[in-house]
């Protein structure tokens, strides 16, 4: 399968092409097993591994959709949407956990928000579907009013966990590397989706696949930064290892 559509594409590797898309599906499940098997349950690292399975879910399904296994495209379309319409709330909750805060209005919106177009995607028919698949992104036709309104949770969430994370990491030292890597990871998907829809506006089409492509690098900083300056998974980590000291 993977020959035929290196052939497709002419053995050329895409930006967002349907190789890179697998390639990123196992990346971001690759990390969450890792999660798994390095650290301690903890309620910070049961939010990085569902993020990554909800990152890792939305590759699999553009995967299947523009270049898979001949599956009916709508229901893995509506899969994928479903995925990337948690990271907000998770966003939020793994936001509040890192900086110890207690904030259930704050929450309970978020998740409220996201159960309405949780809901919508996976039980209405044709709320959304797949329109194309071109050679770096899959281009998804959602209902316009309720496009406008997903945008607007996603992006409000996202700037509301950037503004209280650079914030709350200013007054909390413990908390100071995590929180302000959480921005950073943000940036890193935010920025080059931005550049590339300014250099080619064609692209805002693709945005939903654009913007996930490059949120593997999110999923990286969250393994590799968020996580090991996390403060409950550092207790729980030297925890263990005073448990494996021998006992004089």
């Amino acid at each position: 399968m993977l020959a035929i559509m290196f052939k497709k594409y002419q053995g050329k590797l895409y930006c967002f092409s349907p190789p890179v898309m697998l390639a990123t599906f196992l990346i971001e499940f690759g990390l969450a097993f890792y999660t798994l098997w390095r650290y301690k349950m903890t309620a910070v690292s049961r939010l990085a591994i569902v993020t990554l399975f909800a990152l890792g879910t939305f590759q699999l399904s553009e995967y299947m959709v523009c270049g898979g296994m001949g599956l009916s495209n709508t229901g893995w379309t509506r899969v994928g949407y479903g995925a990337i319409t948690l990271l907000p709330a998770l966003g939020v909750h793994m936001l509040l956990t890192v900086a110890d805060k207690r904030m259930p209005a704050l929450i309970n919106a978020a998740y409220t928000s996201c159960a309405i177009f949780f809901g919508f995607y996976l039980l209405t028919s044709n709320s959304v579907s797949l329109q194309a698949c071109y050679a770096n992104y899959a281009v998804f036709s959602v209902y316009r009013p309720i496009s406008l309104m997903f945008s607007a949770y996603y992006y409000g969430w996202t700037l509301t966990v950037m503004c209280l994370a650079w914030t709350w990491g200013n007054k909390l030292p413990k908390q100071k590397q995590a929180l302000h890597a959480m921005v950073f990871g943000c940036l890193v998907f935010l920025i080059p989706t931005a550049t590339v829809n300014i250099i080619d506006p064609t692209t805002t089409r693709g945005l939903p696949s654009i913007m996930c492509g490059f949120a593997v690098l999110y999923a990286i900083i969250l393994v590799a930064k968020i996580l090991p300056n996390s403060c409950e998974v550092r207790t729980s980590i030297q925890n263990w290892r005073e448990t494996l000291r021998p006992r004089i």
